[in-house]
C-alpha cells in the first residue's frame, strides 16, 4: 500500500481524534445521548467538535483525489508528499481550531485544500 493510501486511512480517523478531545477532555460525557451532549459543549470542547465535523467534510475530496491520481498514474513520490502534507495541515487545522485561532486555522484549511487539488494536476 502506498503512503498516500495510508494517509487516506489516517484521514478517515481524524474525526475520531477530534471528537475524542471534545468528549473526553472534561466531565459529563453521556454515551447514551452523545449528540445531545455535543450540542451543549462550550469553549475548546465545542471547537473540537466542530473540527470533528469539518474533518468529515474534508475527507471525501481528499480520498477521491488520491484514488484518481493513482488511477491516472501520477508521480507516486509527489502524490505521497501531497498526501502527507494534507494530513499535517489537517492536524494543524484541528489544533488551531481548538486553540481558537481562526485566521491561522483558515490558512491551514486552505493549504490542505491546495494539497488535494494539486493531486489532480501533478504529472
Amino acid at each position: 500500500m502506498t503512503i498516500a493510501y495510508w494517509c487516506v486511512l489516517i484521514a478517515a480517523f481524524l474525526p475520531i481524534l477530534f471528537t475524542g478531545v471534545a468528549k473526553f477532555s472534561g466531565k459529563g460525557f453521556n454515551n447514551f445521548a452523545p449528540r445531545k451532549f455535543q450540542d451543549r459543549l462550550e469553549g475548546f470542547r465545542q471547537r473540537a467538535h466542530w473540527a470533528h465535523l469539518n474533518s468529515f467534510e474534508a475527507f471525501p475530496p481528499f480520498a477521491a483525489a488520491v484514488i484518481i491520481a493513482h488511477q491516472l498514474g501520477r508521480s507516486q513520490a509527489t502524490l505521497d508528499q501531497l498526501a502527507m502534507a494534507f494530513i499535517a495541515f489537517r492536524l494543524i487545522y484541528g489544533a488551531l481550531y481548538i486553540a481558537d485561532r481562526a485566521s491561522l486555522r483558515s490558512v491551514a484549511w486552505l493549504a490542505a485544500v491546495v494539497c488535494w487539488v494539486a493531486m489532480f494536476f501533478v504529472r
